[in-house]
């Protein structure tokens, strides 16, 4: 009997203090721990070895007023019965004083570090690579104080460092140096494979551990300014260009989307206030919160990825690769990917029962190309989903003229077109331009969309606002929506004037000679370049025997 209470007394493991250094080669420990130097700053995923099966200390309290009757439990645990495994747990302090609770070894189960974690605690490593540093460093002390180790990459890491932040070097994880000018820095397996990992598979965590690879647990990630270069107004060199195609960033934003149930992946800094405030929540509900987080900055993420892939693409078929395809036509590429940005939702669509949102075209082609979508709104009512339909038409139809031009427009048609022309006294007032748009039709122009291709003046926004009906002489016309591409400050002033609702928008032209409009039917969309073509890029030929008189000619011109 007692050489059998020997015998166990031999098997069970034993636990020592653990200091910040265990440089003693001949202290227990460390020869239980292969050898292993451990630091207090150590990764969470160093472990030891006791009976033959691992042991990892785990990022929990340990209590130096522990009972022995939990000491005891624990001993007894391991004592009955077969040989079980010793549970494993990540390490954060460097001195290890008494046992965890009992709860937390009943059954002798593998712990993995996706349990829940105190916030007082040491957390995993927090990597943080960014091109646009607004709020990074914030958001860096911010993860400091919840117990997370900062690793960065070169402008990232100097900003971090500049600023106060303890943070090290992405090296300091792959033991190798970044090369190829910076091409190359988190390619790394220690860096994929502590993100991708799964802390829920003993087989994936043993493969950490016999690469004596950390865990990864944050990722904060933006990519390299590529459309910001290639449409700035100097157009960079095409090797430039190419040089500002991110690798690694959508590799690393990638690979944390996708084990978003153990990491937590950050693209916008909209959402570093959000996630300081969820990581320091405790609790069942926390964790519940947090995991709808995770998820939802995952969705991000790809989406973020997709849209920058999707620059990439069109500014390279733009650039040399459309001129190699030899079955499409230029303009019409194999595959085709619209980056599209949610501004807002709207009240209802075009019936009350439908849900709409109205989006902008963020392709390279429509940047800084003016248009509806773009303008600014100065006054009134919120746009409904109909209103921009029947602003678009007006101001596309209205930019089409040269000659200072009113469109009046009623469900997406002209009621009312008519531009100011010599003969008149003054052939640039807009205002006689505005009376006959009117008059073309009273009934349909009344409660339409007023679109102008120039500048609204005081005395035009005095007309407008004072027109009466031509049916009565008496009723003021009443409007949704008045468009022009610019308004003088007391134009702009007595035009509000009109009516609280009346919507007021400015608006470039849309520049359009190298867009395409897309249009969707039921299970695809086609595709066409944009009618560019004015009266003055045609040349008119008369086929007929009758003559058209001048002015027929410019009807003709004008109808186009």
């Amino acid at each position: 009997m007692e050489a059998t209470e020997r015998e166990r007394e031999r098997e069970r493991p034993k636990i020592m203090p653990l200091t910040s250094t265990c440089s003693s080669s001949s202290s227990p420990l460390r020869a239980n721990l292969r050898n292993r130097s451990f630091s207090s700053s150590s990764s969470s995923s160093s472990v030891g070895r006791a009976r033959g099966r691992p042991l990892r200390l785990k990022a929990r309290t340990f209590s130096s007023t522990s009972s022995s009757s939990q000491q005891q439990n624990f001993r007894d645990t391991h004592s009955k019965g077969s040989r079980r495994h010793v549970p494993r747990f990540s390490y954060r302090s460097s001195t290890v004083a008494s046992w965890p609770q009992n709860q937390a070894l009943r059954g002798a189960k593998l712990i993995s570090r996706a349990g829940t974690k105190d916030s007082n605690m040491g957390r995993g490593k927090a990597l943080i690579s960014v091109s646009d540093k607004s709020g990074v460093v914030e958001l860096a002390k911010g993860l400091v104080n919840l117990g997370y180790e900062i690793v960065s990459t070169g402008g990232s890491f100097r900003a971090l460092s500049e600023a106060g932040v303890a943070v090290s070097q992405v090296e300091s994880i792959t033991k190798f140096p970044e090369m190829l000018d910076g091409r190359v820095k988190t390619l790394h397996p220690a860096v994929h494979g502590g993100i991708l990992a799964r802390r829920d598979l003993s087989e994936h965590m043993d493969a950490m551990e016999q690469q004596s690879f950390g865990l990864i647990d944050v990722v904060v990630c933006n990519l390299y300014p590529f459309r910001s270069t290639v449409t700035g107004e100097e157009q960079p060199t095409f090797q430039d260009a190419i040089e500002n195609i991110d690798i690694g960033g959508p590799t690393l934003i990638r690979a944390a989307a996708k084990n978003h149930k153990h990491v937590t992946v950050i693209v916008d800094p909209e959402d570093y206030a959000k996630v300081l405030e969820l990581e320091g929540g405790e609790g069942e509900d926390a964790e519940e919160e947090k995991m709808k987080l995770r998820v939802s900055l995952a969705w991000k993420a790809f989406q973020h990825v997709s849209s920058y892939d999707s620059n990439v693409a069109e500014w390279l078929w733009n650039n040399g690769a459309s001129s190699s395809s030899e079955k499409d036509a230029p303009y019409a590429p194999p595959q085709k990917t619209i980056p599209l940005k949610l501004v807002n939702t709207l009240r209802y669509g075009e019936n009350p029962h439908q849900k709409a949102a109205f989006y902008v075209d963020e392709s390279l082609s429509e940047h800084d190309a003016g248009g509806l979508a773009l303008s600014t709104q100065h006054h009134g009512k919120e746009m409904s989903f109909n209103n921009f339909l029947d602003g678009d038409a007006a101001y596309s139809c209205v930019c089409d003229f040269v000659e200072p031009t009113c469109v009046i427009v009623k469900h997406t048609n002209p009621c009312g077109v008519a531009s100011a022309h010599e003969g008149q006294d003054d052939p640039n007032d807009l205002r006689q331009a505005y009376r006959w748009a009117v008059e073309a039709d009273p009934v349909s122009a009344f409660g339409g969309i007023v679109a102008f291709n120039r500048p609204v003046t005081e005395e035009l926004a005095r007309e407008i606002r004072e027109f009466r009906s031509p049916q009565d002489g008496e009723t003021r016309m009443f409007y949704e929506i008045v468009i022009a591409p610019e308004y003088t400050e007391k134009g702009l002033e007595v035009l509000k004037g009109k009516s609280k609702t009346l919507r007021i928008l400015e608006a470039k032209p849309h520049v359009h000679q190298n867009g395409k409009g897309i249009k969707q039917i039921g299970g695809g969309f086609v595709l066409q370049e944009h009618d560019y073509l004015t009266p003055e890029d045609i040349k008119f030929e008369v086929v007929s025997e009758m003559q058209p008189t001048k002015e027929q000619l410019e009807d003709l011109k004008f109808a186009w």
